[in-house]
């Protein structure tokens, strides 16, 4: 399975100048957050592929304006051709807002998550927005991974 992965930059080669044959073969797309809700409803239209997102610690603005035509796993677990997506978006709390958890909140969000894919057998992709603890983690919260995603 080919799969695009994007994440907090919009790359000006997929949405300025889009060429289909550059996505021949792609099969999924995976938004790990802070994307434009527009820039997403444009890649699942032109790419025609299911285009799967998280939120990220800047995307407030999905609450008024989901991305339309692509398909939120935030908190829950999506089979694609049996492949198993589980979804944890945002960041470490580094100010008052959405999307963003303190390690308490968010083992309590990976807890409740277990469930679900243990329902479904196991969970072959874990889409996050935050890195796990030590996985180029940065001084600043925001950057800063959670440990629990280590577990």
């Amino acid at each position: 399975m080919k799969i695009l992965a994007i994440a907090d930059t919009e790359e000006r080669c997929l949405w300025e100048c889009f060429r289909k044959e550059r996505f021949e073969g792609v099969d999924l797309i995976l938004s790990a957050g802070d994307l434009d809700p527009d820039y997403l409803e444009f890649l699942v239209t032109v790419i025609n592929k299911p285009l799967i997102y998280v939120r990220g610690n800047h995307d407030d603005r999905y609450a008024r304006h989901a991305p339309g035509g692509c398909i939120c796993v935030e908190d829950t677990v999506y089979v694609y051709r049996g492949v198993r997506i589980a979804g944890l978006g945002g960041s470490m709390r580094y100010r008052d807002g959405a999307n963003m958890y303190t390690e308490r909140e968010m083992a309590k969000r990976v807890r409740k998550l277990s469930r679900k894919v243990r329902m479904v057998g196991g969970c072959d992709i874990l889409l996050t927005h935050a890195p796990a603890a030590g996985m180029g983690d940065l001084d600043d919260l925001p950057h800063r991974g959670f440990e629990c995603f280590n577990t």
